[in-house]
This record gives C-alpha cells, sequence and structure tokens, in this order.
C-alpha cells in the first residue's frame, strides 16, 4: 500500500508539471495562430491510452510515462515529420512566424515551470508557515555519524559558515556542505576552519544515510502506541538521565548506549516532574523501545502574508535553482562520482512520502518544477534549450539554419538525451539489485 501511494504522489506530480510545462508552449503558440496538432500527457508510442480531437488539435494520454509533448506544425522536433516539412510553408505554421515569436512559443514551458515553483512556494508559505531549525538554536550542537566525522566534524559542533557563508538554517547545511568547500565550526567555544575532503563527500553519497542532524535533549517527545516504553509507563516529558548506570545529557548518546544495550537486560533511568524512576526492561534485538526525541524544541515557525510571501517565494525558486545548478560540481567530479547518485523515476518514487502528506508533495512538485525549467533550458538540441539556441543564432545573424541541420541537431539530441536516460535507469536499477545482493 504504500508503494501505491509514493506511485500515485509521483504520477500525480509529474502529470501537473507536464500538463503546465506543455500549456505553456500551447498558449503563446495559439496566441500567435499557430496550429497545434497534438497535446499529449506522456507519449503515444504505437497507440494511445485516451485520445480525442477538440477543433485542430487531439489530446490525449499516452502509456510512456516519461513526459508529454505538443505537436506543433511546421517545426522540426522528436516526431521529425519530414512529409510535412517537404510542404510549402502555411501561414498557420511554427516555421512562418517571426523568429521573436517562435521564440516566446520555445520559452513558454521552463517560463511556466518557474512561475509554478514561486506560486507553489508563496502558497506554501502562506498556508502552512516556514518551520525550520534555526543553526543558533542547537543548545548541544549537532550530532554525526561515521561519515560525517570523516568530514572533520565532530558531536557538539555548531556550525557557523560554510564557504565564509552564514548558516542561518539547519535544513540548509546538509546540502551546503556537499556542495562547499571549507566549513567553520564553533568547538569546546573556538572557532575552527578546514577544507571538505570530496572523499568524504563520496562516502556520503555512498551512504545514502544522514551524516549530520541536531542534538537533541535527552527529553522524550512522543511514545509510539503499544510499544515497550508504553506497555512499562515510560511517558511523553520523561527525562532520561542514565542507561544501566551510564549518565545521559542528550538524545543521540541515549540511541548508542540503547544500540548497546540491546539483546538483554535494560535499566532505564528517568526523571519525572523531580522524581527518579528506574525501568527494568528486557529489549531484543528487534524489539525497540518505541521513544522519540522532543524535536519541536527546536522548530521555529515564522507566518508570512501574502506580500511578504510573494518576494520570498521568489528568492527561494531561485536559490533551489542555484543548488541544483551547483550539484554538477558533484556530478562531474572524478573523486565524488556523483553522476553514480543520479535518480531517475524508480528512485524518485522511493523519495515520496510512504503516507500522502500534501505538505511534502507540493515541496516536491515546485522543487521538481525548478528542476525541468533546469534541464528543459539546456542547449542541447531535442530540448527547448536546443531551439532557443538555434533560434537566438538564427535572430543575431538574421539567417535561419537550414533544415538539415535542425534535423540532424534533432537527431543528435536525442542520442544524448536517450543515453542519459540509459545511464539513470541504469542507475535505479542497479541499486535495486545491490539490496538483495
Amino acid at each position: 500500500m504504500e508503494l501505491l501511494i509514493q506511485i500515485a504522489q509521483f504520477v500525480l506530480s509529474i502529470s501537473i508539471l507536464v500538463v503546465l510545462h506543455e500549456y505553456g508552449h500551447f498558449l503563446p503558440a495559439r496566441w500567435f495562430g499557430i496550429k497545434v496538432e497534438k497535446f499529449f500527457l506522456f507519449f503515444d508510442v504505437k497507440f494511445a491510452l485516451f485520445k480525442k480531437k477538440i477543433g485542430d488539435t487531439v489530446y490525449g494520454v499516452g502509456w510512456l510515462p516519461l513526459g508529454g509533448y505538443v505537436k506543433i506544425a511546421g517545426m522540426i522536433d522528436e516526431s521529425m515529420d519530414k512529409e510535412q516539412m517537404a510542404k510549402p510553408a502555411q501561414s498557420w505554421e511554427f516555421r512562418s512566424k517571426p523568429a521573436w515569436q517562435r521564440l516566446i512559443v520555445m520559452v513558454g514551458g521552463v517560463t511556466v515551470n518557474v512561475l509554478l515553483a514561486w506560486f507553489i512556494y508563496a502558497a506554501m508559505l502562506v498556508y502552512y508557515g516556514d518551520t525550520y531549525v534555526p543553526a543558533d538554536r542547537l543548545k548541544y550542537g549537532i550530532a554525526v555519524g561515521n561519515v560525517g566525522e570523516q568530514l572533520g566534524l565532530q558531536n557538539g559542533d555548531q556550525i557557523l559558515k560554510i564557504d565564509d557563508k552564514r548558516v542561518t538554517r539547519f535544513s540548509d547545511v546538509q546540502i551546503d556542505v556537499l556542495l562547499g568547500d571549507d566549513v567553520t565550526v564553533l568547538r569546546d567555544g573556538e572557532e575552527l576552519s578546514f577544507a571538505l575532503p570530496d572523499e568524504a563527500k563520496k562516502a556520503i553519497l555512498d551512504s545514502e544515510e544522514r551524516f549530520i542532524e541536531p542534538r537533541f535533549s535527552n527529553i522524550i517527545g512522543s511514545i509510539e502506541p503499544e510499544s515497550l516504553a508504553e506497555t512499562n509507563d515510560i511517558r511523553v516529558d520523561d527525562k532520561i538521565i542514565g542507561i544501566n548506570n551510564e549518565v545521559i545529557t542528550h538524545w543521540v548518546q541515549f540511541n548508542k548506549s540503547l544500540k548497546g544495550a540491546k539483546g538483554g537486560e535494560v535499566v532505564v533511568t528517568l526523571d519525572r516532574d523531580g522524581s527518579r524512576i528506574t525501568k527494568n526492561l528486557t529489549i531484543g534485538e528487534d524489539i525497540p523501545l518505541g521513544v522519540y526525541s522532543s524535536q519541536e524544541e527546536l522548530l521555529v515557525t515564522d507566518e508570512y502574508g501574502v506580500l511578504e510571501a510573494i518576494p520570498l517565494a521568489f528568492t527561494k525558486t531561485f536559490d533551489v535553482l542555484s543548488k541544483q545548478v551547483r550539484q554538477f560540481k558533484l556530478i562531474f567530479n572524478n573523486k565524488i562520482q556523483g553522476y553514480k547518485k543520479v535518480k531517475g523515476p524508480i528512485g524518485i518514487v522511493e523519495m515520496m512520502s510512504p503516507t500522502w502528506d500534501w505538505y511534502a508533495f507540493w515541496g516536491f512538485t515546485a522543487m521538481f518544477s525548478v528542476w525541468l525549467a533546469f534541464v528543459n533550458i539546456l542547449p542541447i538540441p531535442a530540448l527547448d534549450g536546443g531551439h532557443v539556441m538555434f533560434l537566438l543564432y538564427e535572430m543575431v545573424t538574421g539567417k535561419a539554419p537550414s533544415e538539415k541541420t535542425l534535423e540532424r541537431g534533432q537527431i543528435v539530441g536525442f542520442v544524448i538525451v536517450m543515453g542519459l536516460m540509459v545511464v539513470i535507469f541504469g542507475n535505479d536499477i542497479w541499486n535495486v539489485i545491490k539490496r538483495f545482493l
């Protein structure tokens, strides 16, 4: 059931993005009197799941969920319709229109993607507010695992700056560390700066686990129903002060001590409203205690009105874009080998929430809308950016590339895109196989 929910969220998100992206091409084409022959969600290779002709356009849903398309009359695109292109140009065809109109049609899709992300982020700020952990509110500093220690970080550090940029939100730390070259921390009252080695970044990507998180207090924030903790009268707001006579002062220490004590008798000492309570428990390897930290103690929620949210959402949209562009630094680094971790549809589905979470859904949709805008505007023939590249050449030189050049470019672009898809799908499939090895 969880997998079905993840797939449903992914398909809905992609459907929204594809339909609106293609509408970004469709609308200006119709404004300029260009005939749009097809408007499809997903690809209809050989056959379509559904199609209906309304006016001059066939609307439909294909069976191959790898995107979508609009077929614009008189345009050399992935359909490679040479028969139409061999006929005399008609006034309602793409090729008959001025270059500036064709340029607007081609950038319409990415424009809609950017505007959609901006709108979603603004709506989320107004509806949900902005909840985050301020980096300067980490009373106990950070908690790091073995991979985080390879970076040079230690439990209890306060991260102050990454590449001379002051850290304000803890949610930004993980990606900023991966993209950064050096970090400044406060350790035992002293500021220390050191480089972030590529080898450690590769280990982080290979582990695919959180290498850094806030250190929470030793106060219980929530208890799983019918868990070992609940049946033994352990309560929310109890403070865990000891495990088997070891003094506990924060949550990471508690987890580490509890993990080491599993498989036998465990003595848990609690402070409840100033009273000392001892619980003697038998915890098996596969039996969780069922207690969780009080993470809310660090959270801050900022509320925004519409007028405040609009500029902030604009900034957030381009901050997301900046991070996505900078991630190529990881992908093309020979030591980090980030290209091995690029996720396709299978990997993305696994990232979706196993329960229907509208906040996570809209956040993913906004982020992915920015990503689609960026990818589509790359100057690769067969993508929107490839068409834009040829149009800009025409506008600068006053001479359009020949149809043969455009056809060859389309073929080259198609091969590049298909090659990238093979690599991405290959990564997805290999990651699934590795789990069973």
